[in-house]
Formats: C-alpha cells, sequence, structure tokens
C-alpha cells in the first residue's frame, strides 16, 4: 500500500489520516458539500469533493468513492466505521478492483452482519450463547420457542444494531404485540424485519473485547471496554 482513500469524514477520517502518517503512507479524503472546510480535508494529501450533502449520494455512494480512487491513485480503502465499513457488496468491488480492502473479509463480514448466522457460528466453535431461538422466522415457531425460552425474554433485530428492533417479554401474554412492534421497527431501521429470540439477562454488564487479525496469522486485542451504562439498549459510556 501506498496511497489509501478513506471512505469517511471528521474525527474518524482525522485518525487514520494520523496513523497513515506514521506508517508513511499518503492519504486521500473525499468530503461532501457541508464538510469542505472541515479539518480532515486540509489534512489529507489529496482531497476529492462528492456533490451534494446527502449521505446516499456522497459517503454512501460507492461509485462515486471508486471513482476518485482510481482518479487519485489510490490503492487501498479504509472505510472507518459506519457508512460503507459492513457494506460487503462495496468490500467485494474495492478488491475485485484490484485494491487493497482495510477491514474484514467478505465472508466474516456476511458472517457476523446477521446476528442469527453469528450466534450460530458462535455455537459451531464452541462459543457459549444464551438460551434462544434463531433457526426460523416463522411467527408460529417463535411463539412456541418463546414457551419453552421462558422469560424474562428478549426479541431481537436479526439486522442493524443501536438498540433498534429490540421488545422485552416480561409475560408471554404480551408476545404476540411485542413481536409485531419489534418487527415493525426493525423493518423501518433496517430493511428487514427478521427477529430471532434470547433469554433477557437482568441487570447485565456488557463487557466488549476487540479482535484484530491479519493475513499473516498475527492476532491482538485492545483490551477490554466496558458498555453496560445503557439506554433502550443502546451504549450511552463506553469505558
Amino acid at each position: 500500500m501506498k496511497r489509501v482513500l478513506i471512505a469517511n469524514r471528521a474525527e474518524i477520517a482525522t485518525r487514520i489520516i494520523h496513523s497513515c502518517r506514521s506508517l508513511g503512507l499518503a492519504t486521500v479524503a473525499v468530503f461532501s458539500d457541508a464538510d469542505a472546510d472541515l479539518p480532515y480535508v486540509a489534512l489529507a494529501d489529496v482531497a476529492v469533493r462528492l456533490p451534494g450533502n446527502a449521505p446516499d449520494v456522497t459517503y454512501l455512494n460507492a461509485d462515486a468513492i471508486l471513482l476518485a480512487a482510481e482518479r487519485t491513485g489510490a490503492d487501498a480503502i479504509h472505510p472507518g466505521y459506519g457508512f460503507l465499513s459492513e457494506n460487503t457488496a462495496f468490500a467485494e468491488r474495492v478488491t475485485e478492483g484490484g485494491l487493497t480492502w482495510i477491514g474484514p473479509p467478505v465472508d466474516a463480514m456476511e458472517a457476523m452482519a446477521d446476528k442469527a448466522s453469528a450466534r450460530q457460528l458462535a455455537q459451531e466453535v464452541g462459543v457459549a450463547v444464551l438460551d434462544g431461538f434463531d433457526t426460523s422466522d416463522d411467527d408460529g415457531a417463535l411463539k412456541a420457542a418463546a414457551a419453552e425460552i421462558g422469560t424474562p425474554l428478549l426479541i431481537k433485530a436479526v439486522a442493524g444494531g443501536g438498540g433498534r428492533g429490540m421488545r422485552r417479554v416480561d409475560n408471554l401474554d404480551e408476545f404476540d404485540a411485542a413481536l409485531a412492534s419489534a418487527r415493525r421497527e426493525a423493518e423501518s431501521a433496517f430493511g428487514s424485519g427478521r427477529v430471532l429470540l434470547e433469554r433477557m439477562v437482568e441487570r447485565p454488564r456488557h463487557i466488549e473485547v476487540q479482535i484484530f487479525a491479519d493475513q499473516l496469522g498475527n492476532c491482538v486485542h485492545l483490551g477490554e471496554r466496558e458498555c453496560s451504562i445503557q439506554r433502550r439498549h443502546q451504549k450511552v459510556i463506553e469505558e
């Protein structure tokens, strides 16, 4: 890699630019019209305007970003987080175009983007998971599984995150209404109303460990993050 295009904006783009400079890599920034005067634009070695302000025509516009990479001679793309960072189709286009994708391989992204397949993969390799049900999205199958798992129960959207499409059930009489509500929110937020079930853990501790591995077999972790302070199943503070 010699020149990295950063398919993101603002603070995350600034951090990636500094990291690239410490490694002797040139950087390419992309920016919407609204972001033209942000510091990261001037900080990069090259900056390319993405006309417009809406995300779908700027930072979510795969065609425009790949064209910017081609025109500036970038040989790698770093997606940052959000925007196109979990878009498997974009990652495939990057690699098929002969560029380096700085991120997880497509098969890993596909496995982990779907919470049902992620649960199943975890079980296959011996990772402990909560009692739950993830093998069917049929309403009747879900209701039968809910009765078997028991309450308190959590209905959870298979796609997306941020606490959207999640409903707690304390009484099975509430299940049908909670399922319908979770499906509606998930469909609106993520374009998919698929859900799975998990046993609700009362007063949980939410601890995350970020793990990074490369193509050479090296693997490191970045310590622990305490994420238990939440509102509506969404993290408020990470320590």
